[in-house]
């Protein structure tokens, strides 16, 4: 269980990730290699069947993820940059964004080291899509796990599974991530 955070330290944590969201292209450029948090945003008009708290910078967007970057998974640039904008593989953001948008776009996947991933050109389809419908906020902090529960059941990213609240976005999401899942097909057996 996480220990309680003091009023101001959840505060300044808020207030940063609720800062005025940048294009992703602006954001690469500047999200820093520090440990931390981070949030995901988008227009209403994106996945309108999921609700999300508006930004208090920009109401324009709202709230569809929050995760945290550790120094041993090589802080936030690294989780940005080579993971959730790259590879299907280790990011539970682009493997849940990939589940909801597969009615639409078609996604194909299949099994890579015992992984349902994204096809190469299919990860590149992805990635151009985040780009053009998704914005970015941080804050950089140490011990980011301390904060991510009480975010997550405060604020409830629609796309956050773990620390969720049962309801209609979680069994949206939950069935999202199975059909993604299952679309790869039966696990191939090893030799």
């Amino acid at each position: 269980m996480n220990s309680p955070l003091e009023p101001d330290t959840l505060r300044s944590v808020t207030a940063a990730l609720n800062a005025a969201p940048l294009i992703l292209a602006d954001a690469a450029s500047h999200v820093p290699s520090a440990v931390g948090m981070y949030a995901w945003w988008a227009a209403p008009t994106v996945f309108t069947n999921l609700p999300g708290p508006t930004n208090g910078n920009d109401p324009a967007v709202r709230l569809l993820y929050l995760g945290i970057a550790e120094r041993k998974g090589g802080g936030l640039r690294t989780r940005v940059i080579r993971e959730h904008l790259a590879r299907s593989r280790r990011s539970t953001l682009r493997r849940t964004l990939a589940g909801l948008l597969m009615p639409t776009e078609g996604y194909r996947t299949t099994w890579a080291d015992g992984h349902v991933v994204l096809v190469p050109d299919d990860e590149q389809r992805l990635t151009t899509w985040m780009h053009a419908n998704l914005r970015l906020t941080w804050f950089r902090g140490e011990d980011p796990e301390q904060h991510e529960q009480i975010l997550i059941d405060s604020l409830e990213p629609p796309l956050n599974v773990k620390h969720a609240k049962p309801g209609a976005a979680l069994t949206i999401v939950k069935a999202a991530k199975a059909a993604y899942k299952a679309s790869a097909g039966p696990r191939p057996t090893e030799a």
